[in-house]
Order: C-alpha cells, then structure tokens, then sequence
C-alpha cells in the first residue's frame, strides 16, 4: 500500500484507519491451519458513502481489499493473501428496520446473528440460521452459511431476500426487494450470496425472520455404530417429520464433548435433536421419531425440556469444535466438510471414518446430517508439514468421495483458499465462466484475489 493511497483512505475515515501490528496481527488469523497472513492496513467504516469511497480510492490504485466480519470463516476467506486492505465491518452493525407485518429486517453487515435475535426477542419473531460460531450476517451471507436449524429454515441463500453492494470501482447497487418473489431478470442477490467477497462488499442486508415457536423440545440418544444412527437420520428426512435440528456426533467427538463440557455421554454415536411448533404438534413429532430411534437400535432419549437445558445442550454441541481442538493440545485443524444426497449419507460417513481410522491422525466427525452435511475435524500441528499434507489429502479423499456420490465438496464451509483446487472437479467449465463474471466485474482483480475463482 502506497503512502499516497494510505493518506487519501486516512482523509475519508478519520481516525478510523491503523497501521498497528497488534490490529494487523489479528486480522491475519484464521480459525483453522492457514499461516498468519497480516494485512497492510485496517479499515473501520461505518456507513455505505465510506465503503464506497474506500473503493474508489483502492480501484484507482489498485490495492487489494479484503472484507473482515467476525473473523469465523474455515478456508482462509478473511486473509488478506496479497497484501492491502481489510474492511472489518464491525461498526456497521445496526439493525435499521424490523418489519413485523413481512416479517423481514434490514441490518447491517457486521451485526452478528445473536445480536440480532436479542433486538428481536420482544418481536415474536427471530433470525434462525445458526452456524455455530457467532459471526457477522455480512460473513454469513458471503460464504452462504448454514448450519443446525438448515434442516427446517434453509440456508442463507433463502434468508438473504436483498443487499445494498458496493463494486469493485466504488459504484453502489442495490438487488432484489422485500417482495417474497420476482420474475425481474437476473437473481443478483443470489449471485453475491456465496461470492465470498469477490465481486464486491456487502452493506446493507434484507433478511427473512421465523417466527418464534410455541413448543421446543430437544433430546439426544446413541447409537451402537455409525451406520444405524445415520440410517435412522435418513429414514427420519423420508418420511417427512419436520425437524428443526438433527446433529450426529460420532464417537470421539462425543469423547471430546465429554472432556470438554463435563458432560457424560455413552462413547457411542449420538443423534442431537430439536423439533420445534405447537405443544401438540411437538408432541407428534417425537412420538414418531422415538419409533424410527428404536427401529434403528437407538437408546432412550435424553431430554432437555427446560429453556436452560436445551441452551447447555446445544452449548455443547457448538463448543464441539474447541473440544475436538482440546484432544490434542497445541494443534489446529484442517476443518473439512462435504454434502451428499441423503440416500448417500450413510455410506459418505462409514467410508469417511474409515479413511481416517486408517490414518495417523485424529478426526473427530460430526455434522448437520440432515440435509447431508457433515464435517472432520483433522487436528495436525500446524509446523508438521507432514501432518498438514495428511490432513490435505483426507480432506481430498472426503470431497472426491462426495463428488462420486453426486454431493458437493462442500456444504457450508465455502471455498476460498483451501478448496479452490477442487473446484474444477466439481463444475468443470462452469468455473470458467465463474472466473469471467469475476473478470467482468472486477477486471482489476483488487476484491478478496485468490480465493474462489480461477
């Protein structure tokens, strides 16, 4: 970054501009193994006019923009590889209006999805997806999260209804509407959902809210081995029960869930439920799951009625990640995860936790099975080259095996950096034309370079 550029953006943010190391330093850190990679410079906006006048000065000198929410991405999204700027979007992290009526809020980028469910607490009404980590809905919808209530509220890609975007030359746009549907040319708003900041940053969001169900209940029960507690998630999505929330931990992770957490779950295959609706309704559902459970060879269910106890229940199972880290002191994790058909699903886990029973390393699996997602968690020492090649090539073998069961390499996780040389594999010459639209958006390659596009 040129002193010249540095002082123009300085001009423009007031203050809101730094050059520190330890802010630097912690922009350069990923979750998982990726090496520290600090950026230049750190940016604080906090409104649309100074993202869009960010741009403008970093086009004209063509420097490298990286946008930064909370920082909670797998594969190196947030990590400014060539150098530049990072916007942290931090700031921006308002809720600008909640349509009770349409049942919609325009916010922010940078408010997290809690922050955004506390604001709605006295609306009846609430924000559903639920990736785990507490990130940014801006980071949320660049990388099309998902995660545990997926299987009930869909993805980010059905939440996100409209965005205000600034492009890569400062233009500001706006796509989509709060309309729940539109025939009006081209789906732009799915376009940036999942463009992992490539083709321009995020700065306002429309979203879809749920309301907030009458009855939850949630449970856990084991299994014996993988196979039926899986078969059992299957023949649960078959028949139509609609729930809100269905995780698989497998053994180790429950292990390490039980180290971690003070819990003290049988070492055995778990099955981690919600259903969510009316008291009657509630009560359908799990008279009728309970049968498939016991088809299936499952144990008695673990309930968790009470508020607090389904809040120390699903505490567990989103600290999980930490706790499979906790196994091996001093490691990180190539985190991996893919999504196959449903009818696939029992097969991809088996041959998954075959592969890595037959590896020097530990690989805890659990996942969102059911709509066939799951995630390994390869724990390596990050100054082992070795260990990280390892990890690599099971992280290979899992997206291979989806792509052969017709599935994706990955379900949540998106690609950035660490699945980029997968993606030919899976769309052939439509990552071309990935490319080409990257190309013709951003001919100057300055948003997020490296990462998802050829």
């Amino acid at each position: 970054m040129i002193d010249t550029a540095y002082a123009e953006l300085s001009s423009v943010l007031e203050g809101r501009l730094t050059r520190s190391k330890s802010e630097l330093d912690q922009h350069g850190l990923s979750e998982t193994w990726f090496p520290h990679t600090p950026p230049e410079a750190v940016a604080y906006p906090e409104t649309t006019a100074e993202v869009s006048e960010i741009m403008k000065i970093c086009h004209a000198h063509e420097i490298p923009v990286t946008a930064f929410g909370a920082g909670t991405s797998l594969e190196g999204q947030t990590l400014a590889t060539s150098g530049g700027l990072v916007v942290d979007f931090s700031r921006m992290n308002q809720v600008l209006r909640v349509n009770d009526a349409d049942m919609d809020a325009v916010v922010q980028p940078g408010i997290t999805r809690e922050a955004l469910n506390v604001e709605l607490r006295n609306t009846g009404l609430m924000f559903p997806v639920d990736p785990g980590a507490n990130a940014s809905l801006g980071g949320m919808a660049m990388t099309r999260a998902s995660g545990t209530t997926a299987v009930k509220y869909g993805t980010m890609k059905e939440n996100v209804t409209g965005l205000e975007v600034v492009l890569a030359d400062g233009k500001i746009i706006r796509t989509g509407s709060r309309a729940r549907k539109s025939a009006a040319g081209y789906d732009l708003t799915s376009l940036f959902v999942g463009s992992e900041g490539t083709l321009g940053l995020i700065t306002e969001m429309t979203v879809r809210l749920h309301g907030q169900p009458e009855a939850i209940s949630a449970a856990v029960c084991s299994f014996e081995e993988i196979g039926p507690a899986v078969e059992a998630v299957i023949a649960t999505i078959q028949v139509g029960l609609p729930m809100a929330r269905i995780e698989f931990l497998d053994a180790e992770s429950v292990h390490a869930v039980n180290l971690y957490s003070g819990a003290n779950f049988p070492l055995k295959p778990h099955l981690f439920v919600e259903f969510h609706g009316s008291e009657a309704t509630v009560a359908e559902q799990v008279e009728m799951f309970g049968e498939i459970v016991h088809d299936f060879g499952g144990s008695d269910f673990e309930w968790a009625a009470k508020s607090e106890d389904r809040t120390a229940l699903w505490t567990m199972r989103h600290h999980a990640y930490w706790a499979c880290l906790a196994l091996r002191k001093g490691t990180k994790a190539v985190v991996t995860d893919i999504c196959v058909p449903i009818s696939k699903l029992a097969e991809a886990v088996e041959q998954t936790r075959a592969d890595i029973a037959a590896s020097p390393l530990h690989g805890p699996i659990l996942g969102h099975v059911g709509d066939g997602n799951f995630h390994a968690i390869l724990l390596v020492d990050p100054n082992d080259e070795a260990e990280i090649k390892e990890g690599k090539r099971l992280a290979h073998r899992m997206a291979e095996r989806a792509l052969a069961l017709g599935g994706t390499i990955t379900g949540e996780h998106g690609i950035g950096m660490g699945k980029k040389s997968l993606m030919p594999e899976e769309h052939g010459a439509a990552w071309d034309l990935m490319g080409q639209i990257k190309a013709a958006m951003d001919p100057k390659n300055i948003l997020n370079p490296g990462k998802l596009v050829p």
